[in-house]
């Protein structure tokens, strides 16, 4: 066996104790989802077609592509009888490469049926509040130079009521005019998670994706995002069983793909069918690398993984 470049002892060392705090996380996660009767769950990383979304673009591998999520797979499993499921694994999307992007990333999912957006919000907030405390974070996290007290409950806001209060842009007019990412991430996600972490709910129906309409205000969708320091951890929602909605929602989306000259994917069909048997439910994706980059405290997320695209 060769002896380990010297490069590679100065580079072990740097990451050594992101390292560490990364295992303990994810034993801490697993160890939350068992404790609650939860089955982990592995699906395939190579996928015939992933769900066609506006933002996202997957990585060819074949014919076939690399999953950008595991949820299709996940909710069928869900249909197919399993009622608390979770997975940690390996996902991917083209063109991302940034401070807080690569293109191959760790992503944690869980799916409960009979929940809805609000159970899930709960929940999200317990089994981080414990993976906090099992890396030694039990009553605030520092993020750049800002404390942030991690007592439950943590806040709750609307889409609107962010707008209303922080955006100089109101949220119909950032709608009408395709901005609302844009303001989205300028005025709005610096100030969310500050003090203490934040759910960011009730996002316009324009924007529900696969998530359901709320029967009480058909205006928005049953969807939510995590902020802790400004730093978006989480998106959850409940679950539309709708098949011929998602369908719609699909085509829309692949004809603004279409536009932007994005890969053509097959529609999902075996997933659309098997959404006519999905019970009500809801679901949510975190972020391992954010939520490490959050506890190591650093705005590169290069800094808490082993190799990036560049180290290869």
């Amino acid at each position: 066996m060769n002896a380990p470049h010297q490069d590679d002892y100065f580079y072990l060392a740097r990451k050594s104790q992101a390292m560490r705090m990364r295992a303990r996380l994810i034993q801490s996660i697993r160890s939350f989802f068992i404790q609650q009767d939860f089955l982990e769950v592995e699906t395939p990383v190579r996928i015939p077609s992933p769900a066609p979304e506006e933002h996202i673009e997957a990585i060819p591998s074949g014919s076939w592509f690399l999953q950008t999520s595991p949820e299709l797979c996940m909710k069928r499993l869900l249909a197919a009888g399993c009622p608390r499921i979770f997975q940690i694994c390996k996902c991917f999307r083209a063109d991302e490469r940034g401070g807080k992007h690569l293109p191959e990333f760790t992503m944690l999912e869980w799916y409960v049926v009979q929940f809805d957006y609000h159970d899930l919000m709960d929940q999200c907030e317990a089994m981080l509040l414990a993976a906090f405390r099992s890396v030694g974070y039990h009553q605030d996290i520092t993020w750049q130079n800002k404390k942030i007290n991690l007592a439950a409950p943590w806040e709750r806001i609307t889409v609107a009521d962010a707008f209303a209060r922080y955006s100089p842009v109101s949220l119909s007019e950032t709608l009408n005019r395709i901005i609302f990412d844009e303001t989205l991430v300028q005025y709005i996600e610096p100030r969310l998670g500050i003090s203490r972490p934040t759910f960011l709910y009730d996002y316009p129906a324009e924007l529900a994706a696969l998530a359901r309409i709320k029967k009480s205000d058909p205006s928005v969708a049953e969807r939510f995002e995590l902020y802790i320091g400004g730093l978006e951890l989480a998106n959850g929602f409940s679950e539309l069983t709708d098949a011929a909605e998602q369908r719609r929602r699909f085509e829309k989306a692949s004809g603004v793909r279409a536009a932007k000259n994005w890969h053509c994917y097959p529609m999902p069909e075996k997933f659309l069918t098997t959404l006519e048997h999905l019970p009500p439910s809801a679901g949510i994706a975190l972020g391992i690398d954010r939520t490490m980059m959050l506890l190591a405290n650093t705005t590169r997320i290069d800094d808490i993984t082993t190799f990036t695209p560049e180290d290869l």
